[in-house]
């Protein structure tokens, strides 16, 4: 009857031996969970900070885009549609004009809003190019535009 005795206590030994005791895996657990609280939000605000970068980026295009169309008919496209001129002949364009855009229509900014164009501009005297940024709203500090540096 001892040898009996004597086994289970080798067997319960031998299993606590190889297994992890709930407060390491409390331990284990708390420790990622820290690391989780520090990392995320490094991550998580990256891609707002891409989405503005990429209407930058966008705008920088249209800058250029609209530059090389004045240099061919002589101004830049007027009124609140004139990017549509840079994809679409319009009807006081030179003989020089081309598509200006390699897209068949015009992006939308990172958020899914049409970029505001004016020309005459109100900010600069060519032209006001901007996004609403993230908020979706005209005139308030998350707008990227071309009148600001950022």
């Amino acid at each position: 009857m001892n040898t009996k005795c004597n086994s289970n206590t080798n067997d319960v030994k031998r299993r606590s031996q190889h297994a992890f005791t709930l407060v390491e895996l409390l331990l284990v657990l708390s420790i990622l969970a820290l690391l989780a609280g520090i990392v995320l939000p490094k991550f998580v605000g990256q891609g707002e900070k891409a989405k503005v970068k990429a209407a930058q980026t966008q705008i920088s295009s249209f800058k250029t885009a609209l530059a090389l169309f004045e240099v061919d008919n002589g101004k830049f496209p007027l009124g609140k549609n004139g990017l549509n001129d840079l994809l679409v002949k319009p009807r006081y364009a030179s003989s020089e004009w081309h598509k200006y855009l390699d897209q068949d229509t015009l992006p939308l900014d990172p958020w899914q809003h049409p970029y505001v164009y004016e020309c005459p501009g109100r900010h600069n005297s060519d032209y006001d190019l901007s996004s609403a940024g993230p908020d979706g709203q005209l005139g308030n500090e998350d707008d990227i535009n071309n009148w600001t540096s950022k």
